[in-house]
């Protein structure tokens, strides 16, 4: 899945499969834009009491690597095992290795052995459909815990990409993303879109209109 702001090209085909084999060719060549934790994920999370997080479709890592930093025992999981890779050497780096456990699984079959306080998505696209999707990984969360989703906003123009745009299915609203999840359940925080800046690998500023939900379980 993807999981970071990355140089990654999306297709102009109409339809894509976010499966095993995408994310591989993906990954094969594309590297993070930045270190950076994703900033909706610090203005959002960075005044939460840690516990348990997942971090869904964590690619490179360096949302689980900044949880795990301010005290998280964070499971990060990723449809393929590339990115895990370098996500670990990072982590051991930065003397976090026993603060992350790292699982290539794929999100749309696998399941957590228990429930978390904390589950946080950034741009993860599954082989499903996206708001199947985020449904899935909030019924994860414990009473209490937190949901954190940042995507890309439905008809945006523009992303990180230098080429094309995200397809549909990988587009989503804060409306839909509310209502898939059943508002009798959930306090609602956040549910807004928001527009910045990246600067993509050869220095150029492009707009990105991201989609932002943060929904704490009743």
């Amino acid at each position: 899945m993807e999981r970071q702001a990355t140089a990654m090209t999306h297709d102009h085909a109409p339809h894509h499969e976010f499966d095993r084999g995408y994310w591989e060719r993906h990954w094969g060549d594309a590297r993070p834009m930045t270190e950076d934790p994703n900033p909706h994920l610090v203005a959002e999370i960075a005044d939460t009491t840690p516990g348990r997080a997942l971090d869904a479709g964590c690619g490179t890592g360096t949302e689980a690597i900044w949880l795990a930093a301010r005290g998280w025992q964070v499971t990060a999981v990723d449809i393929t095992a590339a990115p895990l890779e370098q996500a670990a050497e990072r982590a051991a780096r930065a003397g976090l290795g026993d603060r992350i456990d790292w699982v290539a699984a794929d999100l749309v079959d696998w399941e957590p052995s228990r429930p978390f306080d904390l589950v946080t998505t950034h741009y993860a696209h599954p082989a499903t459909a996206q708001l199947d999707f985020y449904a899935r990984i909030a019924a994860w969360i414990a009473p209490g815990g937190t949901l954190l989703i940042v995507g890309h906003a439905a008809a945006d123009g523009h992303h990180v990409s230098s080429h094309g745009r995200p397809p549909a299915e990988a587009t989503a609203t804060a409306p839909g993303i509310t209502a898939r999840l059943g508002i009798g359940a959930w306090t609602v925080v956040t549910a807004e879109e928001r527009q910045r800046t990246v600067i993509d690998p050869r220095g150029r500023s492009l707009p990105l209109r991201d989609v932002v939900v943060r929904a704490v379980r009743k």
